[in-house]
């Protein structure tokens, strides 16, 4: 029977699986006994009907079994299926009979959904407590699951119990539950694990199912078209499902009370569903026992982007008519960075990612998608770089039957409500003025840099071969009465004392200039090895912000790689004025790059082979500045040079802003033919490009090096107002 079950989960998965586009990810399975277990999950689509009963399977390797709406059960041809799939009817009068028969042996498992229906507008909380809100009332969940665990264990108890005291009534519950094998049931306990399916993100639009139902239903209704557009657009249009199981509420322990305890002992026959005196207490003990577990559920949310957004839209002051798309992003930064220290909480696994691109053109649509929602179901409208609010929209109870498609970002604003922690933190910054916003996180991205490389430092340090800490400190000079800010970017294998003299140049000169330290760079080389030209990009989008937080004009350039990354910040930013690029590496003469290829095959190679001890992972480095460079060179850092130079050349076309290219024509480094290609493909109108006869690549040291800094501050000044 339940063979059938398992299979018909898993036919309907591997189906789907050629056209789904879903992402599922399964947390906490050390979290699942071995006993009598009911899983107990929250209900929002009706592919959990499907996904969590396939997922245990795998997992555990035990038959599952679960309740189903009785609506479901039409027709002897429809009710026969529906049992084959181990599916027992709300209104089976026989059902929790079934269930604990079912259940005492441990060889089988039980998902129970307590909410008792789909609850499409995640409305669990109300005042302080736990009810589902639908369009005509508030329903309570069900404390099912919880007398069924409580009665499954009473009986296990029992039966322990009467074996030495009533044998003729333990006969009489092992004949009654059919019990084969005593010894295994008195040997395990029964459980419940609170189980919580989060969706991200939650889309609702048009898919292949709802074209197939236009065709195939007449004037299909509002809630099927909901649970279509709904359901079909997570498998087809690309979802990630989070299933995650909580820690597993021991039953036992609540059998310890004077009314439990005296039908335990008791030697009267005591039938299923009559003589229980102690009925009153196990309700009681039942409302504690759905309390915990759906607090675990609504606890586990796997929170994301959009529920971080939806609360601060929910919280945002009333009299704040219009919010800053600028700094509604940044509330959005200042939350995830207070939220991700909390331990308790559980994250999608993007948001313990570096987030600084949230402030930076979010380079992954993470708010973008957000905003086109909540702008297309008139929760916020939008002007220009502005929002405005409709809190009426957030605030007030949806129609529920389609409020998935009509106000999503009410819904997300409800699945996280019952996580007050949260809540809480976000408030917190709703209630912060703009300018404390920016404050904060110029103050965070500070301490940020600092802390990082100092982490950094300590955990690559070489004795010998490592520069002193201060060589690879990031740089910040503020000047009193600034003209503008200068964000510095040093190159390959170097550190920001490489734009030191440069740096101490701008600010005599009333410049507020900034040098980060490039990821993976001031440390070891084993540093670098690891690291990828993406991290690179969100230490240059560090320093972008912190300027940006403390100038109103902002210049941007670099040297070599630093020049290359200048660029590709403005291929994606308007806000800068100009920007400059000395010696940028679009094509190498040397550093190893005309190695790493082939390097790279022979260890790949070798790793095939496992035997890794012969790969060749660096390659010797004799640099211009030894007190600053690495002495060694990554190979897996070069090939990480030259993704960055790929990715960056077919979108030079999007710099508009002024820019000046600098090189020498003698570089032994960079060959002058592909900085003359780069600045071909800047799309700006006002460009110039200026060479020198210097015999090396690090020009902007050692001799000669004040007249480039005197080019380059002459070409800035043209855009100062």
């Amino acid at each position: 029977m339940n063979r059938f079950a398992i299979y018909m989960s898993s036919y309907a998965l591997k189906t789907l699986a050629p056209f789904s586009k879903a992402r599922v990810r399964v947390h906490g399975e050390k979290n699942i006994p071995d006993g009598s277990v009911i899983f107990t999950a929250n209900h929002f689509t009706r592919l959990e009907t499907i996904l969590l009963p396939y997922y245990l399977h795998e997992i555990t390797k035990k038959p599952v079994w679960s309740l189903a709406d009785s609506e479901l059960f039409q027709g002897d041809l429809l009710k026969t299926f529906l049992e084959n799939l181990g599916a027992v009817s709300t209104e089976d009068p026989h059902k929790n009979y079934l269930i604990i028969k079912n259940l005492i042996s441990g060889d089988a498992e039980w998902i129970v959904f307590p909410e008792g229906m789909m609850v499409k507008n995640k409305k669990v909380f109300i005042h302080g407590d736990f009810g589902i809100q639908t369009d005509d009332n508030i329903v309570k969940a069900h404390t099912g699951a919880a007398t069924i665990a409580l009665r499954c264990e009473f009986y296990r108890e029992r039966i322990r119990r009467m074996q030495s005291k009533n044998k003729s009534e333990y006969e009489r519950l092992i004949n009654y539950f059919e019990i084969e094998d005593p010894v295994k049931v008195l040997g395990i306990q029964t459980y419940i694990v609170p189980v919580n399916i989060t969706y991200y993100p939650i889309l609702a639009k048009e898919n292949l199912l709802t074209k197939i139902a236009q065709k195939l239903i007449d004037n299909p209704s509002v809630r099927t078209m909901d649970e279509i557009k709904t359901e079909g657009s997570m498998i087809f249009s690309g979802v990630d499902i989070d299933i995650r199981f909580g820690k597993p509420i021991i039953i036992k322990k609540y059998l310890y009370n004077s009314l439990v305890e005296s039908d335990l002992s008791s030697e009267r026959k005591i039938d299923f569903d009559k003589n229980i005196y102690s009925r009153p207490a196990i309700k009681n003990l039942s409302d504690q026992i759905m309390n915990q577990f759906l607090t675990s559920i609504y606890t586990m949310t796997t929170v994301n982007y959009d529920h971080i957004l939806a609360i601060i839209l929910r919280y945002l002051p009333k009299d704040l008519e219009d919010e800053d798309i600028y700094t509604l992003k940044c509330r959005l930064f200042l939350a995830i960075t207070r939220l991700i220290s909390k331990t308790n909480i559980f994250f999608h696994k993007s948001i313990y990612q570096n987030q600084i691109s949230l402030l930076t053109g979010d380079r992954y649509k993470k708010i973008e998608h957000f905003l086109k929602a909540a702008i297309d179901t008139e929760v916020i409208t939008s002007e220009e770089d502005k929002i405005h609010i409709h809190s009426y929209k957030i605030d007030d109870a949806q129609y529920f039957h389609n409020v998935r498609i009509e106000n999503p970002i009410y819904v997300m604003a409800n699945e996280i409500e019952p996580i007050k922690e949260v809540v809480e933190s976000i408030q917190r910054i709703t209630e912060m003025t703009p300018i404390e916003i920016h404050k904060q996180i110029k103050k965070y991205l500070v301490e940020k840099t600092k802390t990082d490389y100092f982490k950094d430092y300590k955990q690559y340090y070489i004795e010998g071969e490592s520069k002193d800490k201060k060589i690879g400190a990031p740089l910040f000079l503020k000047a009193e009465n600034e003209k503008a800010g200068i964000l510095l970017l040093h190159g390959y294998m170097a550190t920001p004392e490489e734009m030191k003299g440069f740096a101490q140049y701008l600010h005599k000169q009333s410049f507020t200039v900034y040098v980060p330290r490039l990821k993976g760079h001031g440390t070891a080389p084993e540093d670098l090895s690891t690291t990828k030209y993406p991290e690179w990009i969100e230490s240059v989008e560090e320093g972008y912000v912190i300027l940006k937080h403390t100038c109103k004009k902002l210049f941007v350039g670099g040297f070599s790689t630093g020049a290359a990354l200048a660029l590709e910040l403005c291929t994606r930013r308007q806000d800068i004025s100009a920007a400059f690029a000395v010696a940028p590496p679009m094509k190498l003469k040397d550093l190893g790059a005309s190695f790493a290829p082939a390097i790279t095959l022979f260890n790949n190679m070798m790793k095939k082979a496992h035997l890794s001890k012969i790969t060749k992972e660096f390659v010797n480095n004799e640099p211009e500045n030894p007190h600053i460079n690495y002495i060694r060179n990554p190979i897996a850092g070069i090939r990480e040079l030259e993704r960055l130079t790929k990715s960056l050349e077919p979108e030079l076309k999007n710099v508009s802003l002024p820019v000046l290219v600098v090189q020498s024509r003698n570089d032994p480094v960079v060959n002058p033919d592909g900085t003359l290609k780069l600045f071909n493909k800047i799309g700006s109108t006002k460009k110039e490009y200026f060479l020198f006869d210097y015999d090396r690549h690090g020009i902007l040291l050692g001799k000669g090096a004040d007249r480039i800094y005197k080019h380059i501050e002459s070409f800035i000044l043209q855009f100062i107002d």
